[in-house]
């Protein structure tokens, strides 16, 4: 088998090209292609407080992966006796003796083993102690930059969601169930559905209105996104995540929906009253409309 492992947070275009480097070697070599990747960030367990801003959940990671066409998907979860394996027997005891890994790919930045302490050269001359090929890493540049998951993750909390799309190769995506709010967009024409998030460690992008697609009941709706503390209303320290549906009016609550970023409108703003934040909101819409078309 044919093997890279990796974090693999977001399965962004560095990944995709890394991940057809795999595929390439394995047709080459007649063997099976694998990827291995962890359900928990390593940090966490290796810091119980670490609380990373992932790009996906597991499930969602690993629905990314099993698109990209590899032949097997491995979630090895990652113990903190995993943690304290030397490079040398992480390849031998965990690749080469429980997954049959007989060549091996290692992303060109990319360190393993306990402390990390060990390099590329080095996971060479074990390969050649067991028998296992070890092949590095060609490297994703894009617009001269070296693609990564802190990349994408600088950018959407930067809000520069067309730059965090042109690097995932999709539209990130937020998932949560539909809770009570305090209902005040109702009374001025703009109900919005306020999302819980259940995934703790989901990364949330800069406050601000964002033109999103709302996945409902496994329909596509239009919608214009509010993250923050809704300053005309006096909504306090509490953040919120709510999304106003256009041309929308079902009882959704309790609902799982998932909002797809696709442009950031505006910052969020503080209002002089109602009437003002009322216009705002309609250019806010329009534009939703002009960037996703009916």
């Amino acid at each position: 088998m044919c093997c890279y492992h990796r974090f693999f947070d977001g399965v962004h275009l560095g990944h995709r090209f890394l991940i057809e480097q795999v595929k390439e070697l394995a047709k080459d070599k007649g063997l099976r292609s694998a990827l291995i990747t962890f359900p928990v960030h390593p940090r966490q367990v290796m810091k119980s407080d670490y609380r990373p801003e992932l790009l996906t959940t597991p499930e969602e990671k690993i629905e990314l992966l099993k698109a990209q066409g590899v032949d097997y998907c491995i979630m090895l979860d990652f113990t903190v006796e995993l943690s304290q394996l030397s490079a040398l027997s992480f390849m031998k005891d965990i690749l080469q003796q429980r997954y049959n890994v007989s060549t091996l790919i290692i992303g060109y930045d990319h360190r393993f083993g306990h402390n990390r302490s060990e390099g590329f050269e080095d996971y060479v001359r074990y390969g050649q102690q067991i028998g296992m090929n070890v092949y590095r890493a060609q490297a994703c540049m894009i617009d001269d930059l070296n693609i990564s998951s802190s990349l994408v993750r600088t950018y959407l909390l930067e809000g520069k969601i067309d730059l965090s799309t042109r690097y995932l190769g999709y539209n990130y995506s937020i998932e949560g169930v539909v809770v009570g709010g305090y209902r005040v967009g109702r009374t001025i024409g703009f109900p919005t559905a306020n999302l819980d998030l259940r995934e703790s460690n989901k990364l949330i992008p800069s406050d601000g209105v964002y033109a999103v697609r709302v996945e409902v009941k496994g329909c596509l709706y239009a919608g214009m996104l509010n993250i923050g503390y809704r300053p005309t209303l006096d909504n306090g320290s509490k953040k919120s995540i709510e999304v106003h549906i256009l041309r929308f009016d079902e009882d959704i609550y309790d609902e799982k929906i998932r909002l797809y970023f696709v442009s950031r409108i505006r910052s969020e703003m503080k209002f002089s009253g109602l009437d003002e934040l009322i216009a705002q909101l309609k250019r806010d819409a329009a534009f939703v409309d002009s960037v996703l078309p009916r």
